[in-house]
């Protein structure tokens, strides 16, 4: 999982990146690829 400042540029890289807000922190989620997972700081 990446940490970033911020993600807009993370979610551009898959199309099937989705942003979720849990606890507070935004996430970038991603079933079909996984390696795209990531959480700003």
């Amino acid at each position: 999982m990446k940490i970033a400042s911020s993600l807009k540029s993370l979610k551009k890289r898959d199309q099937n990146s989705k942003l979720v807000r849990r606890r507070g922190r935004v996430y970038i989620i991603n079933k079909k690829n996984p390696k795209f997972k990531a959480r700003q700081k």
